[in-house]
Parts: structure tokens; C-alpha cells; sequence
């Protein structure tokens, strides 16, 4: 168990719920409070900002750590381990990691999410960033259901979201274009994904029975229930009626529309924005997010892309810089059902990150602190366990 200490900030420019404040904030207890221990260890946060923790909800940057190159795989728990020091490095203190259960053999077939979620369960203790599961069920995926119906028991219960890359993959084309990484991600040749290919879809009547099933499911445990790449307002409300809060990933704008009209959440990616544009010509998020049709911005594939989308959408000398960093902590926290986090107001987890934004271009995270434990840490220096203050950074001349 690790040790409580309680902090007291002073110096930053706090983001609160009315914008910046200058001011000190107090951690007790893992918790944000109005009080100062009189032990309280002190982090001169001078010149930086003190910004609630990032919550990424939908992350799969981790495959890169098991597996780097096609066929080249690595210890699971060496690669969660790698992944969380790039989670907590880059300001994330809640992740929900997007374990694809599909059926294709390889990195995303149904014994390699075992072996991670083994994993997540025996090292989420040890873990820097509050690590959580976001199960991503490709809905083809008939024979490996039932035990995604299981994990939807765990604790803390994982997001679910259904998914379906088997029709587009058929009936669009898309399998000409992505056949070769398919393949290889598989373990199979591209004569023998085909074979496969046609014989899963050859249950598609099976399909909408799944789905149906196990959103019941998912009502009953209380999981929250998003569905992946909805591409159009139809298809939006059919997974309303059963259940879907948000609309992860919308391929169109009336998808986007209709789910806001309704005051749902849509969910877009960080590196969209961070790149200019979606790398598979899906919507734009930049101008989702300025036109109100974009709620939540996740790491997707990129750890570091939410901290650096809030800044390319917005300043800290902006008005609308509150509003924008609530695209990656406070919206995202409230879309997972976690009311513990996503502000920094007393009461709450004292999950929250320090930053350099001297160069508003390449924000540096200094220290990221997550229920009151420092779990990263660079350029603030500790003389003692007591004390922890801002080193002085040497100019290169």
C-alpha cells in the first residue's frame, strides 16, 4: 500500500470551474480540500498550470508496446507497465484501456484479451494511472461473447462499446485497403484472412440478436454502453434504444447532430485534431468541436494528442480554455459515471497534473498526481519526502 501525503500547492494558476485563479490548493487524503495539513509537503508550482487530470476513455496505444512490428511480441505486463509511464508522462491519470475482442486470431483475438486483462487486474495496484478496461466488441465476434458477457462483472465494471469493422470491411471496400495489416496483425496469410473473412460473415443474420443480448447485459451491470463508428442518425437511435449514452466516433455529421440534439456525448479523437485531420477521412474534430458536435476528445492511438489538442484548440489566456480542457477530463469523467473526478474542487480525487505552457505549441507536463500520489515527476525536484520544489533549468547557450 502505498504512502498518503498530503500536499499543498502553491504558486500555479489553478483552473477552476470560473476559469484561472492564482491561488493554493490543499490535498488531503488523496482528496482536494479546503484545509492545509499542518504537515503538508509543499510543491512550488510558480509559473505553471494546475489542471484537473486528463481521462482518456478510449485508448489502444498499448498494442505499439506488445506489439511493435507484426509478429514481434512482448510480455504483456512489460508492455503495461511501458504504457503507463507514457500515460502519466503525458498528463493522463485515468485510462480506459481499448481491448479489442474480435474474431480474428493474433493481437485481437479472444486469448490475447485474456492476457491483458489478466494483467490490468494483477498490476492495476501498482499502476501509476488509474488503469480500467474499455472492451471493444466487434460484434461478428458470436463465439467469443460469452465471455465478454463475463468481464462486464469485473471491478471497476468496463466501458463496452460495440464495434463493427466486418461489414465495411465487405461491403465497402475497406478490406482492399487494409488486407495486408489485417493479415499480419492476425498471424495469418492473406489467402487464409479471406477464408475467414467469409465465413464469419456468413453469420451476419446472427449479428443483431448478439448486439441485443448483450446490451441487456450491460444495462443489468451497469456498464456504460457506447456504440463505435455509428454512420447515420438511424443507426444512432437504434443504439439509443438499447442503451448507448454516446456516440463514439460518429462517421458522419448528421450522426453527430443527431446525437447532440438529443444532448448525448459525441466522442472524437485528440490526434484528429493534433494532425489536421482524421488519418482515414473520418470527421473532422477541429471543426466538430467548434461547431458543439464534438463533447470528448480521447488519446485514441496517441497518448500525448489530448494534452496537445486542449492547446491547439485553445489558450490559457483564452476565455474558452476551461470549456476546452473539459473536452479531455471533466466530459470524459462524466461519460464513464466517475463524479469523483474531472474538476479540481474539494471533495474530489486530487487527480491533477502540473504544466509548463511557456511554448503554448509543446505544453510539458512537470508532474501528474493522481489520488495525491506524485506518479511523475520532471523538473520539480524533491530535497526531502517532505518538500518538493521547482528546479532551475540550465539554459543551453
Amino acid at each position: 500500500m502505498r504512502d498518503t501525503v498530503d500536499w499543498h500547492i502553491q504558486g500555479g494558476r489553478i483552473l477552476t470551474e470560473q476559469g484561472f485563479e492564482t491561488a493554493d490548493l490543499s490535498i488531503s487524503g488523496g482528496m482536494l480540500s479546503e484545509l492545509r495539513a499542518a504537515d503538508a509537503s509543499i510543491i512550488d508550482a510558480d509559473g505553471l498550470l494546475v489542471l484537473p487530470g486528463i481521462v482518456d476513455i478510449h485508448g489502444d496505444g498499448f498494442e505499439r508496446q506488445i506489439m511493435p512490428r507484426p509478429g514481434v511480441r512482448f510480455d504483456t505486463a512489460l508492455a503495461l507497465r511501458d504504457t503507463d509511464r507514457q500515460l502519466v508522462a503525458n498528463g493522463v491519470t485515468t485510462a480506459f484501456h481499448g481491448v479489442t475482442v474480435s474474431w480474428e486470431p493474433g493481437l485481437r483475438s479472444l486469448d490475447a484479451a485474456k492476457q491483458l486483462i489478466r494483467a490490468v487486474c494483477d498490476l492495476r495496484d501498482t499502476l501509476g494511472c488509474d488503469t480500467r478496461l474499455h472492451l471493444r466488441w466487434e460484434s461478428f465476434a458470436l463465439d467469443q461473447m460469452a465471455q465478454v458477457a463475463r468481464w462486464l462483472s469485473l471491478s471497476p465494471r468496463p466501458i463496452i462499446a460495440v464495434n463493427d469493422h466486418t461489414t465495411g470491411s465487405v461491403l465497402n471496400g475497406t478490406i482492399a485497403r487494409k488486407i495486408g495489416q489485417m493479415a499480419e496483425r492476425s498471424g495469418l496469410s492473406r489467402e487464409q484472412y479471406m477464408t475467414l473473412l467469409d465465413q464469419i460473415w456468413s453469420r451476419r443474420a446472427e449479428v443483431e440478436i448478439a448486439i441485443a443480448k448483450l446490451a441487456a447485459t450491460a444495462r443489468a451491470n451497469g456498464n456504460v454502453l457506447l456504440a463505435h463508428d455509428e454512420a447515420s442518425p438511424e443507426e444512432r437511435m437504434y443504439f439509443r434504444a438499447l442503451g448507448a449514452k454516446a456516440s463514439e466516433f460518429p462517421l458522419t455529421l448528421e450522426t453527430a447532430k443527431a446525437a447532440r440534439q438529443m444532448g448525448e456525448d459525441v466522442i472524437l479523437g485528440a490526434p484528429n485534431v493534433v494532425r489536421g485531420g482524421s488519418h482515414n477521412g473520418a470527421l473532422n474534430a477541429t471543426e466538430a468541436v467548434r461547431a458543439g458536435l464534438c463533447t470528448v476528445l480521447t488519446s485514441d492511438y496517441h497518448y500525448p494528442s489530448p494534452l496537445h489538442a486542449a492547446f491547439r484548440l485553445s489558450s490559457p489566456d483564452a476565455g474558452d480554455f476551461r470549456l476546452i480542457w473539459n473536452l479531455v477530463s471533466a466530459n470524459p469523467a462524466r461519460v464513464a459515471g466517475l463524479d469523483d473526478r474531472g474538476s479540481l474542487v474539494a471533495g474530489r480525487r486530487a487527480d491533477l497534473i502540473l504544466v509548463d505552457a511557456g511554448d503554448p505549441e509543446h505544453p510539458r507536463v512537470m508532474a501528474t498526481m493522481v489520488h495525491g500520489q506524485i506518479v511523475y515527476c520532471s523538473g520539480l525536484s524533491r530535497t526531502d519526502r517532505r518538500c518538493a520544489q521547482r528546479s532551475p533549468v540550465e539554459k543551453v547557450s
